[in-house]
């Protein structure tokens, strides 16, 4: 039960991204995996990742 909750163990590596930051010309922070995508790039960086933790526990 705990692999299912878990998931795949992927590696650390290059195509494996979750977020996306764009920082410059303009600001958005946006997740891979569920496609939410947030301007407010600030908040995300000070650690308010819940909009994105709901939509992946929703999948």
């Amino acid at each position: 039960e705990l692999k299912e909750i878990k998931g795949k163990a992927v590696s650390a590596g290059w195509g494996n991204q979750i977020r996306s930051y764009v920082l410059h010309p303009y600001k958005l922070v946006k997740d891979l995996r569920t496609g939410i995508e947030n301007s407010n790039v600030e908040e995300v960086l000070d650690g308010n990742l819940d909009q994105f933790i709901e939509a992946e526990t929703k999948i």
